[in-house]
């Protein structure tokens, strides 16, 4: 495994079919080829990662959204010039330059555009679209620096791209385009408001018929503690059913108000959204970390990044066992 910010050198090793860990705004991804089949299902095996679950294909520019979808629809061209680069995730009708490994077997494919200047960078030094789910373990918390990358997957990355700590910190918005009506797979770094802006109209809530999306199992970016994510007026309610070692994690001015039980340890997050979803992720390592058995998390409040973090606190403390059907990242 080789570290370093070589634009050229991590093309390279995509050219030849390698596994390169890039930096985006939202978290690192394991990067592909994603037009080869071999490379694609290397990341599959990395990761520990049923091969059904499809991938995201990253683009250098949204002028490169006909090569890589067919039938794309006025709303997604609305969106990607309004959020792109950025944090959204569009899905849409997979085109023929996917293999079909990126899209787990669907006839639908996730493309988006990624502000990371880096990840600018490497795709426009690559050439091509890049498949990437996060680099990390097969539903574990998704990693915003490189030393997560390196910690979770080792040498089993060619090239991991150093870019420093990820600014937004959980994933990208994945919207569904595919369908009917534009339909809120995943809330992310684009807030639902803003979409439903654009579209000058509310998004749909994803039904069985929606297209398969990384990100939506009921358990997901989970740490080997146990996540309990409660209302912020439940809370010490919640402590009680903390069993070992047990942390609460909450906006720091919530906690100020609280008086925990002995033994219980405060865990702070930034008191605003943008700040709170910056550091979860890195905030639930240092807790599993530490050895803490039981993470009991107040949820924020649904708008702007406080919905994709209620999300993640929710899929973290998600039921966990065996991978089921639905699609993550």
């Amino acid at each position: 495994m080789r570290r370093g910010t070589d634009i050229e050198a991590a093309a390279g090793v995509l050219r030849a079919g390698g596994l390169v860990a890039f930096p985006t705004e939202t978290v690192y991804g394991l990067g592909a080829d994603a037009a080869s089949s071999s490379a694609v299902t290397r990341v599959f095996a990395v990761k520990g990662r049923p091969r059904q679950h499809p991938l995201i294909a990253h683009l250098a520019d949204g002028a490169e959204l006909d090569a890589w979808a067919r039938d794309v629809p006025a709303a997604a061209r609305a969106l990607a010039a309004a959020f792109w680069p950025g944090p959204l995730t569009l899905i849409l009708r997979r085109g023929d330059r996917i293999a079909s490994e990126v899209t787990g077997g669907a006839d639908t494919v996730g493309l988006r555009v990624p502000a990371h200047p880096l990840a600018q960078a490497l795709l426009a030094g690559f050439g091509g679209a890049v498949a990437a789910p996060s680099a990390n373990r097969f539903g574990h918390i998704s990693p915003t620096t490189a030393d997560h990358v390196v910690a979770d997957l080792g040498d089993e990355v060619d090239y991991v791209l150093d870019g420093g700590p990820c600014v937004i910190g959980v994933e990208s918005t994945i919207v569904d385009l595919s369908g009917a009506a534009p339909t809120l797979l995943r809330p992310g770094g684009v807030p639902r408001a803003a979409i439903e802006q654009v579209l000058a109209g509310p998004l749909a809530a994803p039904v069985s018929t929606s297209a398969p999306a990384p990100g939506t199992l009921p358990s997901h970016y989970a740490p080997r503690a146990r996540v309990i994510a409660v209302e912020p007026s439940e809370l010490l309610a919640a402590v009680r059913d903390g069993i070992g070692r047990v942390a609460v994690l909450a906006p720091a001015r919530l906690l100020a108000t609280l008086e925990l039980p002995a033994g219980v340890i405060a865990a702070p997050l930034p008191d605003d959204d943008a700040g709170a979803a910056r550091a979860l992720y890195g905030l639930l390592r240092d807790l599993d970390h530490a050895g803490f058995d039981t993470v009991v998390a107040a949820l924020p409040a649904m708008h702007g990044l406080g919905e994709a973090v209620a999300d993640r606190l929710r899929r973290a403390g998600g039921p966990r066992g065996k991978p089921g059907n639905n699609h993550h990242e």
